[in-house]
């Protein structure tokens, strides 16, 4: 496929991608199906009309308003679609008209409701990990420099090391730091990039929530003792560690 058609193709599907994670970042964490029924007005229930369905051009159209009560839709459903639209695009920057691009793309999806939904609720639901490593692994032919091998070593690694990190907090704090969501986060994130995109990814998703935690602190929005979304950091990191396509991952390591 020509490359202008191909970053079209993307811009296009992402919008309809991230018209349909905008379900599930709203009815996953709340236990709802993502397929039925159809979507409606959270403010007075009424039912989307298909052309107030249309990503980006409906809220523009009606001027970020419900057509039937007039309630204020959420401006966070344009970005979502626009932001998936830009890391399908991106994918194929990176990785050119090809099925890496492809596969790149699918951890993109998976990535960024799981980052919404824990800067919401503080949740990385099982429903979306879980089939994501299974992803990861069916999708190694096509994602570059990481065999089989390495998926499952990621997989290991990355769920192995926040085992620990769990395990050291509560024994200096008597307090859980991080939940189980965050270990099957790492164990996505390894089926898909390998253990050297886990060592990234970690470094990368901790130093973002350390800077994010003392900025919060200067301004008095959060205290000592206030939960960060490091699942949301996570998936920062290894967005950082996709794109480099490995020159950070081999920065990092030979800085180790």
């Amino acid at each position: 496929m020509p490359f202008p058609l191909a970053a079209l193709a993307a811009a296009l599907a992402g919008l309809v991608v991230g018209s349909y994670l905008n379900v599930v970042v709203h009815r996953l964490p709340r236990g709802l199906s993502t397929i039925s029924p159809r979507s409606a007005c959270p403010a007075c229930g009424a039912e989307l009309r298909a052309l107030d369905n249309v990503p980006v051009a409906s809220y523009l159209w009606l001027r970020g308003r419900c057509r039937s009560c007039g309630a204020r839709i959420s401006v966070r459903y344009p970005l979502v679609e626009l932001a998936t639209a830009a890391l399908f695009v991106g994918c194929v920057l990176t990785f050119g008209p090809r099925p890496q691009a492809l596969a790149a793309a699918v951890f993109c999806a998976l990535l960024l409701p799981l980052a919404l939904i824990d800067l919401e609720h503080l949740l990385l639901p099982d429903k979306l990990t879980f089939p994501g490593m299974a992803a990861g692994l069916a999708l190694q032919p096509w994602i570059d420099g990481v065999t089989l091998l390495d998926a499952v070593l990621g997989m290991l690694v990355g769920a192995g090391l926040l085992i620990l990190l769990i395990n050291a907090w509560y024994w200096l704090r008597e307090e859980e730091g991080m939940g189980l969501g965050d270990v099957n986060l790492m164990a996505l994130v390894g089926a898909f990039l390998g253990w050297k995109g886990v060592l990234l990814s970690l470094f990368a998703g901790a130093l973002a929530g350390a800077l994010v935690g003392l900025a919060l602190l200067a301004l008095r929005r959060a205290g000592l003792t206030s939960k960060l979304p490091f699942g949301a950091f996570l998936a920062l990191g290894a967005l950082a560690a996709l794109f480099s396509r490995g020159r950070l991952v081999d920065a990092y390591l030979g800085l180790l």
